[in-house]
């Protein structure tokens, strides 16, 4: 068990590692630092060769083909500084990420989180970057099933340099 920031442990932990999957909050330490924190472990990636999957927020999708990310629009106040770092997240992958980085940016259903733990159900769909529905509307995963989701996605490839959403 190591102790340190990310930049102190990357350098450490991520040569000779297969994938990378990173899941900083905006939040505590790391608000305001996600994007250069990101930017490394990427590059670290790249010179490693590791594929890398970056967890993001149900903001980064869209709600419809070609509509504007859910980032773009009207934000509550109390979310506005994390969905907006955390599509500048998103935004650094698709505009700067080394050339040989295997990369996909994982995005939640809205309903996902410590307050909204659910149930596994071993069942749930994967789209790209628009967010998935229900019939009613709703949104949500567990996140045992978001973890199932990314640990597939690790084991049997699908996507490559691109946005993955989760959701029942």
């Amino acid at each position: 068990y190591e102790t340190g920031t990310v930049v102190e442990l990357a350098p450490r932990l991520i040569p000779g590692a297969d994938v990378v999957v990173a899941t900083l909050s905006p939040r505590g330490d790391t608000a305001g630092q996600l994007v250069d924190l990101y930017r490394e472990l990427a590059r670290l990636s790249a010179e490693a060769g590791a594929r890398y999957l970056q967890v993001g927020g149900f903001s980064s999708l869209r709600p419809a083909p070609g509509a504007p990310r859910f980032a773009e629009g009207e934000i509550p106040e109390q979310f506005r500084d994390e969905a907006l770092e955390g599509e500048a997240t998103r935004v650094l992958l698709a505009e700067e990420a080394p050339e040989d980085l295997d990369w996909v940016f994982v995005s939640p259903a809205a309903g996902y989180g410590a307050w909204a733990a659910g149930e596994r159900t071993n069942s749930f769909r994967v789209g790209d970057d628009v967010a998935l529905v229900d019939e009613a509307g709703g949104s949500n995963i567990s996140g045992a099933d978001f973890a199932a989701a990314i640990v597939d996605e690790i084991d049997r490839p699908t996507r490559h340099r691109a946005h993955m959403s989760v959701a029942y």
